[in-house]
């Protein structure tokens, strides 16, 4: 074991009947580059788990593996408790997982109102908690630019309105891939508010973004990736007490 792995993995047992994301053993490539080597990751009903490491540790190819864009050469996903390991992207969606990824993917080319209705609809359990008024209510920045298309937002607008079409499907599990990249410090705290809302509300997130330090305000738990391996996994508690953790693999 390496010496950096420290005793929080030994994690609190999650319950298996609340087990929403399940992954295990993954192993994944991009040709003959080994990318995950053997993860376990795990999301049970309510957690918020932030998923940290620098740049090419995997966070991105991980979220890939679970939301099957990318296709492990080993190891298993399950979501809900059924097996669906390399299942087509829209699949895993319908099994209540919302992915908003890197680089947003709106279309440019439709109007706000036009994104967010697109996808509405019921959650795995009837749920409708999330509607079109609701959404508006949470981000009053889009009700002012409905009729605006997708391509005429700021990149700040067009991140709530991927998170906004997101919670339009009533997930179990909203996945944030770099959920403040690149954003006004402004808009990145109107992020950071938002996610907090969505933690309130019970939905399930895993979040990954570069500031740990807001990350950690709001996570129940926190998985440091390093070359493809997890070497911390444990409460924020936890690891804002290990400073030379998050100097070692975060370069903080």
């Amino acid at each position: 074991m390496r010496a950096c792995k420290p005793p929080t993995l030994a994690r609190k047992p999650i319950d298996m009947t609340d087990l929403l994301i399940d992954a295990r053993g993954v192993n994944t490539y991009y040709g003959a580059s080994h990318i995950l080597r053997g993860i376990d990751f795990r999301v049970g009903r309510g957690e918020t788990i932030g998923l940290m490491g620098r740049n090419g540790m995997g966070k991105s190819t991980l979220l890939k593996s679970i939301m099957g864009l990318v296709k492990p050469r080993a190891g298993t996903v399950a979501i809900m408790g059924q097996a669906m390991t390399g299942r087509a992207p829209y699949e895993i969606a319908q099994m209540g997982i919302a992915y908003v990824p890197e680089g947003r993917g709106i279309f440019g080319n439709l109007s706000v109102v036009e994104n967010l209705k697109m996808a509405a609809r019921a959650g795995t359990r009837g749920q409708r908690d999330w509607t079109y008024e609701r959404v508006l209510e949470t981000f009053p920045r889009l009700k002012e630019r409905l009729g605006h298309g997708g391509q005429q937002l700021s990149g700040g607008e067009q991140q709530m309105l991927t998170i906004g079409r997101a919670l339009m499907t009533n997930p179990d599990v909203l996945i944030l891939d770099e959920a403040t990249e690149g954003l006004a410090p402004l808009i990145a705290k109107e992020i950071w508010r938002i996610c907090g809302l969505i933690r309130e509300t019970g939905i399930s997130s895993v979040i990954v973004d570069k500031n740990w330090k807001h990350v950690t305000q709001i996570t129940n738990r926190n998985v440091i990736l390093v070359k493809g391996e997890v070497v911390f996994e444990g409460t924020s508690a936890a690891l804002l007490a290990a400073p030379e953790l998050l100097a070692q693999h975060l370069g903080v």
